[in-house]
C-alpha cells in the first residue's frame, strides 16, 4: 500500500483536479471564524488574547485555497506555528499563544496529501514535521503524550494520502472500463461499416450487369446503393461519436511511419514484438505514411489475437527507390492453406494499398506463421 502511494505521488504532478472552492468550504471558513470568535471572547485564560484572536482569525483564510495551492497554505499556516512554537519554547509554556479553534491545522497536511503534487509533498511535509516538533518541544509532558500528538498531528496526512490513492485507483479503473468499451464499439464499427459496405460492392457488380439489358434494374441498385451509403455514415457518426473524447482535439495528425515504432512491446508477455526501420524513409506523402502504420497495427493486431505459439512477431519497414516494403511475420503455427479465411481486416489492408497504387499480400509463411507483405509507392500516384 505505502509503496503504491509513493508511486502515485511520484507519477502525477498533481491528484485529480479539485474546484477552487466549493460552498462547504466557505461555511467551513464562516464556522470557524464564528468558534475563534467566541472562544477568544469567553476564555479567560488566553496569553495576549488579542493576539491569539487575530493569529486564529487570520490562519482561518488560507484554508480556502488548500485545495489548489496546499504548499503555499502549508508555508503560510505552519510557518506560523512554527513561529509560535519557537516564542514559546524561548519564553515557557506560559506565554504560548493560541486558541483551542485552531485545531483546523490538521486539515492543511491532510489537503497537501490529498491535492498536492509529489514536488509539493516533498516540501511540505518537512515543513509540518518541524512545526510538530517544535511544539512538542515547548510543552513536553512525556515521550507517550509527544507520540500521541505526533500521530494526531500526521493521521490526516496518511488519510489524505489513502485517500487519494483510492481516488487514483478508481479513476484508471473507470478508464479501464471506458477503453474496452471503446475498443467494443471500435469492433462493431468495423463489423457494421464492413457488412454495408459489401452490400454496396455486390449491388454495384450485379447493376453494371444488368445494365446493358435492363437499365431500370441499374436504376434500382443505385437507390440501393445510396440508402445503404446513408445508413453506413450514419452509423459511422454514431459510432466515431461515441468514441472521441470530449477533450480530443479535432485535428489530430495522423500517424506515420515513425510512429510504427510505437508497436514494439518487448515485455515479458508473449509474444514480443519486435519493429525495425532501414532505408530512406524520409519525404513519404502522407497517405502513404498513415497507410503503412495502419497495416503494421492491423497486421500485429491480428497476429496478437490469432497467431498460436507465437513467441515473436517482426516488423519492418523499407525504404527502397520510389517505394517502401512492409513486412509483418510470426513465429506461429503453421497455417494450411485450406483453413486460411481471410476477414475484413485483411480485406481493408489490401484495398487501403490498393488505392495508393501498391500492393499486398497476406498468407501462411512458408514454414510456420503468417506474413503481411506490403509494397506502397513513395507518393500518392495522380490521376
Amino acid at each position: 500500500m505505502i509503496s503504491s502511494v509513493v508511486r502515485s505521488l511520484r507519477d502525477e504532478p498533481r491528484a485529480a483536479a479539485p474546484p477552487t472552492r466549493v460552498w462547504w468550504d466557505w461555511a467551513l471558513v464562516a464556522f470557524l471564524l464564528l468558534t475563534a470568535a467566541l472562544e477568544g471572547i469567553f476564555r479567560t485564560d488566553v496569553p495576549w488574547r488579542p493576539v491569539a484572536i487575530v493569529l486564529a482569525v487570520a490562519l482561518v483564510f488560507p484554508l480556502l485555497w488548500r485545495r489548489t495551492h496546499p504548499l503555499a497554505v502549508v508555508a503560510v499556516v505552519f510557518g506560523a506555528v512554527i513561529v509560535l512554537n519557537l516564542v514559546t519554547l524561548i519564553n515557557g509554556p506560559d506565554t504560548s499563544v493560541g486558541l483551542n479553534t485552531m485545531i483546523y491545522v490538521v486539515l492543511v497536511p491532510y489537503a497537501l496529501l490529498r491535492w498536492g503534487s509529489g514536488r509539493e509533498v516533498m516540501i511540505g511535509l518537512p515543513i509540518i514535521v518541524v512545526a510538530g516538533l517544535l511544539g512538542i518541544a515547548s510543552d513536553f509532558n512525556g515521550f507517550g503524550e509527544a507520540a500521541a500528538g505526533f500521530v494526531f498531528l500526521m493521521f490526516p496526512a496518511v488519510l489524505g494520502a489513502l485517500v487519494r490513492f483510492w481516488t487514483t485507483a478508481r479513476t484508471r479503473e473507470i478508464d479501464q472500463v471506458r477503453l474496452r468499451e471503446r475498443e467494443q464499439l471500435a469492433r462493431e464499427l468495423h463489423d457494421t461499416v464492413a457488412h454495408h459496405v459489401s452490400a454496396m460492392v455486390v449491388r454495384a457488380q450485379a447493376g453494371r450487369v444488368m445494365a446493358p439489358s435492363d437499365p431500370e434494374a441499374a436504376i434500382d441498385a443505385l437507390r440501393v446503393i445510396e440508402e445503404e451509403g446513408s445508413r453506413t455514415l450514419a452509423e459511422m457518426r454514431t459510432m466515431v461519436g461515441a468514441l472521441r473524447d470530449r477533450d480530443d482535439a479535432d485535428l489530430t495528425p495522423q500517424n506515420g511511419v515513425s510512429d510504427i515504432k510505437r508497436l514494439a512491446r518487448n515485455v515479458d508477455d508473449q509474444p514480443r514484438v519486435q519493429v525495425g526501420l532501414t532505408g530512406d524513409l524520409d519525404g513519404l506523402g502522407p497517405a502513404v505514411g498513415a497507410a503503412a502504420y495502419r497495416i503494421a497495427q492491423e497486421s500485429v493486431t491480428n497476429a496478437l489475437r490469432h497467431a498460436r505459439n507465437a513467441t515473436w512477431i517482426d516488423v519492418h519497414v523499407a525504404g527502397d527507390g520510389d517505394a517502401i516494403r512492409l513486412t509483418v511475420r510470426d513465429d506461429g503455427d503453421q497455417v494450411h492453406p485450406s483453413s486460411v479465411n481471410a476477414g475484413y481486416g485483411v480485406v481493408g489492408m489490401t484495398e487501403r494499398a490498393a488505392l495508393l497504387g501498391g500492393t499486398l499480400e497476406a498468407g501462411p509463411g512458408p514454414d510456420h506463421g503468417w506474413v503481411v507483405d506490403a509494397l506502397l509507392p513513395r507518393a500518392r500516384p495522380t490521376r
